[in-house]
């Protein structure tokens, strides 16, 4: 199944490039309580498997995703938004883009974690076909259980 993603006037989604680093190193920072590092996304820049998705508006980082793909099976690894920007449709379209590349690739699978607490979260997981496919207990560090969520390609859309 083919997701057709339009962005409004403006925006724009592209692979990240090491200028966008100290941008999305700020939303992670203020997204995240153990945030990755500058590193750890560097990393990612090299690893053949993984793909940084920075979305735009106009000129400014307003979000990213960070996905694996190995074998059909796609891993959503990180994903924000700048808080002046959420709950404006930001990570839906970045889940989008991520999906419709790799439902054109082959997927048979994508995998999530997500805090059980964040139902927000949870919900736009929910919207794009994601099933709660287990629980792991004190999984974060504050001891918070994890969600893993699960959405086969097989049953996106019905």
């Amino acid at each position: 199944m083919m997701i057709s993603l339009v962005l409004p006037a403006g925006h724009t989604i592209r692979s990240l490039r090491h200028e966008d680093l100290a941008d999305v190193h700020a939303i992670e920072c203020s997204s995240q309580e153990h945030p990755w590092t500058v590193a750890q996304f560097e990393a990612e820049l090299d690893n053949p498997v993984a793909a940084i998705d920075v979305y735009f508006v106009d000129q400014a980082v307003a979000g990213f995703i960070c996905s694996w793909l190995i074998a059909g099976e796609l891993q959503i690894q990180n994903i924000a938004t700048a808080a002046s920007w959420r709950r404006r449709g930001v990570a839906g379209r970045l889940l989008e883009r991520v999906l419709e590349r790799s439902f054109s690739t082959g997927l048979q699978s994508a995998w999530l974690e997500v805090r059980a607490s964040n139902q927000s979260a949870v919900a736009l997981y929910r919207r794009y076909g994601f099933a709660e496919h287990d629980r792991r207990p004190n999984y974060y560090h504050d001891g918070e259980d994890a969600l893993v969520m699960c959405l086969l390609a097989d049953h996106h859309g019905e």
